[in-house]
């Protein structure tokens, strides 16, 4: 097994997963068209894109499930192609669909895996108990997978996948048709496993679940990689903030909103009013012309109650980046001031 501290020494830097120039076709389909790509070790890839991306198939390269065509990859110190048999024994993978063996219990299912990975008999035993009580599955642990829900088979694959403490591990769209309460298991759980080395490549098409684990993202489509950043740096790529400004009076609303348009502030293109909210909206795009706002507000001798920035939601990013013109609303307050 290659340890990720043997892999950075192997490496000389701190990835644990280097991807350069993937390719990968299907017949006359190129399902991944060049991609690059490193993920930092001990870090959280958010990989996401539209159905048929690619997504999918970059995580079967990487985890050696087929083979590229072209291009070059070392996962925790290992060529993807040339050190197969070493890679496998430092990954997890949970793919889209429950993999598990029916016919047997849930126990046996994790105890069996321990035991493939080479983790002694105890070892093997006491890791199987301990991710049956983590993700709420120890009052069937002797149950035959057959008789689980589809829910429960999902949290039984999760499990499956981390019993190796693996040094990367795959998300394959994690928690497609979980409920809230288990979906935020599997969440605890991956943040456990960061908080301890682990590294992980996570696709998903859930804003919320890629907002809440990854500390970078990476958006793919049509095979290659359009966009990449963290969270607040791709949405800071599609428009900026918008600066929400309540007055203490409300009646002064429209005057504040006259006040900036009046102004000629460089950059500020006009305010919109919320009369329903109470609110004052203006377009902004840099931390100079937030200052540049108030401070003219003030000069005008307007009172605020409340200033906060909301950025776009990251559906808005995503649905710009990838050209998708559908209306999605929603945004991320984040408070600068009261």
């Amino acid at each position: 097994m290659v340890s990720m501290k043997n892999a950075k020494n192997l490496r000389g830097g701190t990835n644990a997963i280097e991807v350069r120039g993937l390719v990968k076709h299907y017949g006359a389909t190129k399902a991944l068209d060049g991609v690059d790509l490193d993920v930092r070790e001990g870090t959280v890839l958010g990989v996401l894109g539209p159905n048929g991306a690619g997504k999918t198939t970059l995580v079967r390269c990487l985890s050696t499930l087929i083979v590229p065509d072209a291009g070059h990859a070392v996962v925790a110190g290992c060529d993807v192609v040339r050190q197969p048999r070493q890679l496998r024994r430092t990954i997890g993978l949970t793919g889209q669909y429950a993999s598990v063996d029916e016919k047997l219990s849930g126990w046996e299912n994790l105890y069996m895996i321990g035991r493939l990975l080479d983790l002694p008999r105890r070892k093997a035993r006491s890791r199987a108990d301990e991710l049956l009580e983590r993700f709420s599955l120890t009052d069937a642990a002797r149950k035959a997978a057959m008789d689980y829900s589809g829910g429960m088979r999902r949290r039984l694959d999760l499990a499956a996948s981390m019993i190796g403490s693996p040094a990367v591990l795959y998300l394959d769209e994690p928690t497609t048709g979980l409920d809230p309460r288990t979906r935020n298991e599997v969440w605890e759980e991956v943040q456990r496993m960061v908080a301890e080395g682990a590294t992980v490549l996570l696709t998903t098409q859930y804003m919320e679940e890629a907002e809440q684990l990854a500390s970078e993202l990476t958006v793919i489509d049509r095979g290659k990689i359009i966009a990449r950043g963290g969270v607040d740096e791709l949405k800071a790529k599609v428009g900026g903030r918008t600066l929400q400004i309540r007055p203490s009076d409300p009646a002064e609303l429209t005057a504040m909103a006259r006040a900036l348009q009046e102004s000629g502030l460089d950059g500020i293109a006009g305010a919109q009013t919320v009369p329903d909210q109470g609110l004052l909206h203006v377009q902004i795009l840099s931390d100079e012309q937030l200052t540049a706002v108030i401070g003219l507000l003030g000069t005008r001798g307007f009172s605020l109650a409340h200033v906060a920035t909301a950025l776009p939601s990251l559906d808005e990013v995503f649905l710009a980046i990838t050209g998708d013109k559908a209306t999605v609303t929603g945004t991320i307050p984040q408070e600068v001031a009261a």
